[in-house]
């Protein structure tokens, strides 16, 4: 069955149904700039493919990021101007100092944890846009690169400011290279559920955050006080996380018999990504300590893991996550139980 957008690199930070329901509810300057978002998004998403990087120095020495910070100062220009590099010292840019250091901790998540050198594993310079476009509400990664929209400052504030939001554009980058995930449906929602459980855990190994101490919200710092709500996304407890006059509220499901069937956001996957998000929280809660030793490393398994095929749906993953806990953990064994229960308490049967 040909499923939409296959092939395409663009990932957006920002769920199209929050773009819509602000061009149509918010005040004439909001309802301006979520149109030319929209706009922006759909003509990077009409480009197929991984988008070309600018020429940069060979991989770098494992254990050691290679960062590129560049300012498309407010075209849509990318890459932009160079304004910061690996080893230099901070710029008189905030965005372009918090993407360099949001990227470094993603980065050194990725190394401490999986032993992975970058992206691909093999060293990629990360590189970084900001100041994309004019009142842009939204970050991706087109195949290539990060990109960073500095908001409109009345309901979001600049994409650079929470380190998850980083780490989950970078994340799309680790999920396309290691599996190919097809964005659209079930596939599509774990390609967006592991950019936000890989986001979850950067910011957690960031804090020094054991499970229960986290906050498990995607994009806390983003909103500003003009909105209703806590985040965009809740893993914890997914359809919770705003609930305003503007943005109207958080439709994700927790549990697959509130599952939504939609052609819209290419059927559904920042919807839907709310269901192996709780799972993932689940699990995590279950077994305590620090998210990334347990569940993260299973769920990172399992990304990799070479019977993981690009269109996998929710209870194929979850069949193979267990079988990674098994094999890590053993058959029947306590992280292997907390999984399994995980995923039927979403009600997904592996």
């Amino acid at each position: 069955m040909a499923r939409p957008d296959d092939t395409i690199a663009h990932r957006g930070f920002t769920p199209p149904y929050i773009l819509e329901r602000l061009r149509e509810h918010g005040s004439p300057r909001q309802r301006r700039f979520a149109e030319a978002t929209l706009t922006h998004d759909r003509s990077f998403r009409a480009v197929r493919g991984p988008q070309p990087a600018p020429p940069l120095p060979e991989a770098s020495a494992p254990g050691r990021p290679a960062r590129y910070i560049y300012s498309a100062e407010h075209s849509e220009t990318l890459p932009g101007r160079l304004v910061r590099e690996e080893g230099q010292p901070g710029v008189d840019d905030p965005a372009a100092d918090e993407a360099y250091r949001w990227l470094g901790a993603t980065y050194r998540f990725f190394w401490e944890v999986f032993e992975r050198h970058s992206i691909d594993a093999k060293g990629m310079p990360l590189i970084g846009t900001v100041h994309f476009g004019q009142d842009y509400d939204n970050a991706f990664w087109n195949g290539a690169q990060m990109v960073f929209g500095d908001g409109d400052g009345e309901l979001f504030r600049r994409f650079t400011v929470a380190v998850d939001v980083v780490a989950h554009e970078l994340a799309h980058g680790v999920t396309e290279r290691e599996s190919g995930l097809v964005y659209a449906g079930q596939s599509g929602a774990l390609n967006e559920s592991l950019s936000d459980v890989f986001g979850s855990l950067v910011k957690q190994h960031h804090l020094g955050q054991r499970a229960g101490q986290a906050d498990w919200l995607i994009g806390a710092e983003l909103l500003t006080e003009a909105v209703q709500g806590r985040a965009l996304r809740s893993m914890a407890e997914p359809g919770s996380a705003f609930d305003d006059p503007v943005l109207g509220r958080d439709p994700q499901p927790a549990h697959m018999d509130r599952f939504v069937v939609t052609q819209a956001d290419n059927g559904g996957v920042h919807i839907n990504s709310g269901i192996p998000n709780r799972a993932f929280y689940l699990a995590a809660q279950a077994l305590g300590g620090y998210a990334w030793e347990v569940a993260g490393r299973v769920w990172y398994a399992t990304l990799r893991d070479s019977r993981l095929s690009p269109d996998i749906d929710f209870a194929g993953f979850a069949a193979l996550s267990i079988d990674n806990a098994d094999r890590r953990y053993g058959r029947q064994s306590r992280e292997q139980q907390a999984i399994r229960e995980a995923w039927q308490a979403v009600g997904v049967r592996a």
